[in-house]
């Protein structure tokens, strides 16, 4: 056994034998941002066997003062968030196998992504994200861990697909929704304390440790100094389509999904193709450079600059266009540069 993860098996409930099952295990991370790169750090430090991070965007500014694992030159590079994770976690511990998904984490996508998964992490911020991770886990009948924060408030919860209630069914129950970073911000701390609840809960399952995963969902505000924790076993609902005694799992289906979803805590608009894309984005920039676009880029995407917007290709054909809310006149752009 290495000495690297002597800390970790000195610790009873996880050992060597559960040093070996964290070894061979693989954990699916939807999202790349501040829960997702502090949730990848830590799993890669424990030594887990492999890593799937999944992230549609790319790495800003703003990001720095929460976002631990990107650094200033990851935001002069607009790097993408999973390849810029990738790249830092490989240098973190090399034994850990670390899968780059550039791209929404779509219904499809999380068909494909979800086999051989032993454990999904949300770190998303959006619920319609979330409820079709909440479809797939139930689907698949792969465990998966809800987190959320916002200003100085967090909230986790575990869901154990058939022993506990899944997310579909917690939204009829408890006031999960509301606030966003959009509107009120949030501090490096919560996100910190969040983070902790879901590894916590990752290892444990990873050791399969049953027992000892959390029954209730937490929820804490640091600022206010409130902490909570709520058993929610009763919330079990046996005629929920999603967890149900005959389930259909409604958020998997196409027409549930947006083409278009103003991103949280910014003045951008995501757009996507009616089907992926397969853009020479060398090509592209040739075209548009020609057209009088000031366009710069890597080899994973595009930033094309217009006279109050934005406009960043990626190669699947989605685009984000900053600075509008408008759905509409971003379908526009995207139209303009990509019809």
């Amino acid at each position: 056994m290495s000495e690297r993860y002597s800390r970790q098996t000195l610790f009873s409930p996880i050992g060597k034998d559960g040093q070996e099952k964290i070894r061979g295990k693989h954990v699916l991370i939807i999202g790349a941002g501040a829960l997702g790169s502090g949730s990848a750090e830590m799993l890669t430090r424990a030594g887990v066997g492999e890593l799937t991070i999944v992230d549609r965007d790319y790495v800003e500014e703003s990001n720095l003062q929460r976002q631990q694992l990107y650094t200033e030159q990851d935001v002069a590079l607009k790097l993408p968030k999973a390849a810029a994770a990738k790249k830092r976690l490989q240098e973190i511990n090399s034994d850990v196998t670390i899968h780059a998904v550039i791209g929404d984490a779509n219904p499809e996508k999380l068909a494909e992504l979800a086999v051989g998964k032993d454990l999904i992490l949300d770190a998303t911020d959006n619920f319609e994200t979330r409820l079709a991770i909440n479809d797939i886990s139930q689907k698949c009948k792969i465990p998966w861990i809800y987190g959320a924060c916002v200003g100085s408030y967090g909230m986790s919860f575990t869901i154990i697909p058939g022993k506990t209630p899944c997310l579909n069914c917690l939204l009829k129950k408890l006031p999960i929704q509301g606030m966003t970073c959009d509107t009120v911000g949030v501090i490096s701390p919560a996100v910190g304390m969040v983070v902790s609840h879901q590894v916590a809960e990752a290892l444990k399952i990873l050791v399969e440790d049953w027992e000892a995963v959390r029954p209730a969902f937490v929820s804490f505000d640091l600022w206010r100094n409130q902490y909570s924790s709520i058993k929610v076993g009763k919330a079990k609902d046996e005629s929920c389509l999603s967890c149900g005694e005959d389930p259909t799992y409604p958020f998997l289906e196409a027409e549930n999904q947006t083409k278009s979803t103003v991103l949280c805590g910014r003045d951008t608009v995501q757009v996507r193709p009616p089907k992926p894309l397969k853009i020479q984005l060398d090509e592209l920039a040739k075209q548009l450079g020609a057209l009088g676009y000031t366009v710069k880029g890597n080899p994973y995407l595009l930033s094309v600059e217009m006279k109050d917007e934005r406009v960043v290709i990626f190669k699947d054909g989605r685009a984000l266009v900053h600075g509008t809310k408008d759905m509409t006149a971003a379908k526009t752009l995207y139209n303009k540069i990509l019809g």
